[in-house]
């Protein structure tokens, strides 16, 4: 672990939130922390501890907790009990979390239950939270609500809770995605910032996370593109004229209003975003920059009779 952190400081990079894998194992098949039988629920527990003292060896100051747990069928298991486990289970995990730790409690509408999910919505998750106590806080994934759900509207309501705890950024058509954020529904991601600047919440330390998953397009090339998507709607909210907007506000003018935000969404950020980049001493373009790198290549010349990832 210091040589993992020694490593992190020489590339100018401090260790992210750390997160317990709590649905890999069979003994996880009917759930980890709501599991009916103790033992299963003990062992959740404490691989949740281990991940507590990896974040404190490693200097994070995070853990991100996403259950699979839940039921498929009507009659599987009893809800209410499934909640005074869960609870039961964060408490002592909560009362586990070093001094300037915060958990963040990540929501998940259905996937793998697909009968009731025991932490389905962010109601669900902020009940949890204010239980436990001021330094757990939601996490919100732009894939795990239903469809045409106002994600702005739950950033606004969570952030004004004061439970905004940070983002999973991807995008979606269909379900949990994973597609590259803002490749789908762009003008969803720019009202999102709007509410974050408005809110001043990018400022005040809410963590924005990139997670996704590359299935067709290369890796790190959609990696790069998610980070540009999202400078340019964090730039494109910087832009809203926030006193025209409050007067159509005030004086009932729905057009007017709709216009002002819609008129920052059109603005061409690029080149802005492209000059900041470059007085940062980053590349303009860093897609073409990493393809003029050959590290893609190298990579994968250099790997070509290694180990295929898996889980171990």
């Amino acid at each position: 672990f210091d040589v993992l952190s020694d490593r992190a400081r020489e590339l100018g990079l401090r260790l992210g939130a750390i997160n317990p894998n709590l649905f890999q194992e069979p003994e996880y098949k009917l759930g980890s922390l709501c599991n009916p039988d103790p033992s299963v629920r003990r062992r959740a527990v404490e691989h949740i501890g281990e991940c507590i003292d990896v974040a404190a060896r490693v200097g994070s100051d995070a853990i991100s907790l996403w259950l699979a747990d839940g039921t498929n069928y009507p009659g599987q298991d009893s809800l209410a009990a499934r909640r005074r486990r869960l609870l039961d289970a964060l408490h002592e995990v909560y009362g586990a979390l070093g001094e300037n730790m915060e958990l963040l409690v990540e929501y998940k509408l259905y996937e793998p239950a697909f009968y009731a999910t025991d932490l389905a919505d962010w109601g669900s998750a902020l009940l949890v939270c204010q239980e436990l106590g001021d330094r757990a806080n939601v996490l919100v994934d732009l894939g795990h609500h239903a469809q045409g759900v106002n994600i702005e509207q739950i950033v606004s309501l969570l952030h004004g809770a004061g439970r905004l705890g940070g983002f999973h950024f991807n995008d979606r058509k269909y379900g949990d995605d994973d597609l590259i954020v803002g490749s789908i529904d762009p003008f969803q991601l720019f009202r999102i910032f709007y509410e974050l600047v408005d809110a001043g919440a990018v400022e005040s330390g809410v963590r924005l996370t990139i997670d996704q998953s590359h299935n067709v397009e290369a890796k790190i090339e959609a990696m790069i593109q998610s980070v540009l998507n999202l400078q340019e709607a964090y730039a494109k909210a910087l832009l809203v004229d926030r006193a025209a907007l409050a007067a159509a506000q005030a004086e009932g003018d729905v057009l007017a209003a709709n216009r002002v935000l819609v008129d920052a969404f059109s603005t061409d950020v690029r080149p802005v975003c492209a000059k900041v980049r470059e007085d940062l001493g980053a590349s303009a373009d860093p897609i073409a920059a990493f393809r003029a790198s050959g590290y893609a290549e190298r990579a994968a010349s250099e790997r070509a009779h290694g180990t295929a990832a898996a889980w171990l």
